[in-house]
Parts: structure tokens; C-alpha cells; sequence
């Protein structure tokens, strides 16, 4: 498989890919006109020149070479809010006595955060069903990382990764339930896609005072900071790479927001730098790795190595044909799975 920038020649396939995303992933609506807009914001960010991070918003894209098919994607923004803010519910704790009847009262609050200046953020991962064994899945989650130690001026000192909520398809959210249908007058489907433009809708009437845990109904207070099941296998990898849950919900399902210092992040912090010196006829024996180029023209696979010395690598053909390598071209590369 390779990772590479989404081009527009992609949309068609990005589209299928959407439609088995179902409900709940927000930034992969299976909308034509909306993932055309996201096509052409990606290709804006890759293009442009950056020196510090903004609201660039980059979309990667997992091909299968034996079809062309697009069957996975993965994105990145440079800086969450600015323009529109971005919102979350922070969780805290408030501690209630009273001296004269004997009782302490440890009471969750849900207080509504919005952050002008935020973090760089990764989400939009999504791999085809058929394409989730094999490794795939967590080359199109860790790749996003390769490419951030490629390009370091155009991402943050920290990233959140906000984590797909518990949300069916037949009974919807119960946070929503509980909470934002109240206020918002439409369906979570609506809000959720409307939440992936302007946000404005949510500042005109979303509630600012804390909300007390304790008084929503059952199934809502139970699924606050939990993972959709399908995204747990992604929830694993990150937590692997060093994200850590950080009392942050989201505003509408109630996913939990992690968080990572950039330069902590595993594949970043053990990633190495080296020069391609040899191409073989045939796979080194190795380990398994993440491979790329260093560029702004973003390349990644799995596949094994040599080392050679410090900085002379020995691929394969076919992997050197994959990643558009010639003898002499910089090589970024990192054990695709942490040590025990």
C-alpha cells in the first residue's frame, strides 16, 4: 500500500470510501460537493509555503497500487481553531460539603471550552473494511506522523486527536439526547455535518453555564469519554504512540479528546534520517518498518531495510519503485510496531 497526498483525480474513489464510513466521522461526509472542498483545501496546504502553523488542512490517502483504488485516508490540520473556534466540553470536578449534615459530594461538570489558538489536530482516519488487516490500519494512522517529523514547521509542539464517539446508526447518540438536541432544534446527523464548516451555530446556541453530570439519564453519563467500537483499534495505536486522555469530550457525542506533546510522539521521537546507497532484488531481512521520503511531496509504505552504517539504507526495487526513491534521495524510517 502507499501513502500519498490526495489529489483530485481521487474524488470519485474518496466518495465510495465514504460511504462506509456511516454515521459519526464527521469529516468524511459521503457528500461529493463537501469532500471536493476538502480535496482542494488539502491541495491548497500542500502547495502553499508555510513557515508557521495555521488552519492548513492536509489529507492523506492509502492507494492500492494493484487498483488504484483508494482505500483509506487519514488528515491532519496544522492548528485547530482561528477563524472558527474550536469547541469541546472540559470535564471537572467540583467538591461539595456541607459540615452540618456530615456529606462531601464529588460532582462531574461538562464546561464548554472554545480555543482561538489550539493545537495542531490528526482525525479523518478511515480504512476500507477489506483493508484492515495486514498492517494497513496502522500505516494509515502512524504515516500522518512521518510526515509531521518531514515538515515540522507547519504543525504544533502539541496534537489532539478527537476520537469518534459511541454513536449507532438505529438509536443515534444519547449525549445528543441528553443534551444538544435541546438546544439546536435538528437532527445529531445535521449538527455533526454543519459542525465541519461554520461553526457559528454553535456560539449563537450552544449553553455556557456547566452542565452537572449526575442530572443527565444513564445511558448518556455512560458513554462520555467512550470510543466508538470501530475506532478503538485506533485508540490503541495512539495511546502506543504516547496520546493520553486529557478530561476533554466532544460538544455532540461526547468522544474523548487525546492529547500528545509533537515531539514525544513514538514514530516522531524514533524515527531516523538516512540515505538510500543500495536498491536489491529483494527484501532485506528485517523487522518491519514505516518508510518515507523526506518531502512536502509525502510518500510512505511498510516494508523492511538494511542499515548499513548510521545512514546508508538498502531497500528493495520494489519498495524504492513504491516511494519514487532514486539512490542518493533522503529516507525517514521507524520500527512499525513499538519495542515491548
Amino acid at each position: 500500500m502507499l501513502v500519498r497526498p490526495i489529489r483530485l483525480s481521487d474524488l470519485e474513489s474518496l466518495v465510495d470510501l465514504a460511504r462506509q464510513a456511516g454515521v459519526g466521522l464527521t469529516t468524511l461526509p459521503a457528500s461529493e460537493p463537501i469532500l471536493k472542498g476538502h480535496v482542494q483545501d488539502s491541495e491548497r496546504a500542500f502547495a502553499q509555503m508555510v513557515k508557521r502553523p495555521g488552519g492548513e488542512r492536509y489529507l492523506l490517502v492509502m492507494e492500492d497500487p494493484l487498483t488504484g483504488q483508494i482505500v483509506g485516508c487519514a488528515g491532519l490540520v496544522g492548528r485547530v481553531g482561528g477563524f472558527d473556534p474550536f469547541y469541546s466540553y472540559v470535564l471537572k470536578t467540583v467538591v461539595k460539603e456541607s459540615e452540618s449534615i456530615n456529606v462531601v459530594k464529588m460532582i462531574k461538570t461538562l464546561n464548554l471550552v472554545q480555543d482561538h489558538k489550539g493545537p495542531s489536530e490528526i482525525g479523518t482516519l478511515f480504512v476500507h473494511p477489506d483493508y484492515r488487516r495486514g498492517g494497513h490500519g496502522r500505516l494509515m494512522s502512524l504515516a500522518r506522523f512521518l510526515f509531521m517529523a518531514a515538515a515540522p514547521e507547519r504543525f504544533t509542539k502539541n496534537v489532539i486527536a478527537e476520537m469518534r464517539g459511541n454513536v449507532a446508526v438505529e438509536t443515534g447518540s444519547p449525549f445528543w439526547r441528553a443534551i444538544g438536541r435541546h438546544f439546536f432544534d435538528m437532527p445529531f446527523v445535521d449538527a455533526d455535518k454543519r459542525s465541519a464548516g461554520n461553526k457559528q451555530f454553535i456560539a449563537d446556541l450552544m449553553p455556557r453555564h456547566p452542565i452537572y453530570v449526575s442530572m443527565l439519564p444513564q445511558d448518556a453519563q455512560s458513554v462520555i469519554g467512550q470510543v466508538h467500537a470501530e475506532a478503538q483499534p485506533a485508540l490503541r495505536l495512539l495511546r502506543n504512540e504516547g496520546f493520553e486522555f486529557g478530561d476533554e469530550v466532544d460538544i455532540f457525542d461526547a468522544g474523548p479528546l487525546y492529547r500528545a506533546e509533537t515531539g514525544k510522539i513514538r514514530t516522531i521521537r524514533e524515527s531516523r534520517l538516512g540515505t538510500l546507497t543500495q536498491v536489491l532484488d529483494s527484501a532485506p531481512e528485517s523487522e518491519v518498518f514505516l518508510i518515507s521520503n523526506d518531502q512536502l511531496d509525502f510518500r510512505s509504505t511498510l516494508g523492511r531495510l538494511r542499515v548499513d552504517s548510521e545512514a546508508d539504507i538498502a531497500l528493495s526495487r520494489a519498495t524504492a519503485l513504491t516511494l519514487g526513491m532514486r539512490l542518493g534521495d533522503s529516507i525517514r524510517y521507524v520500527p512499525a510496531r513499538p519495542s515491548k
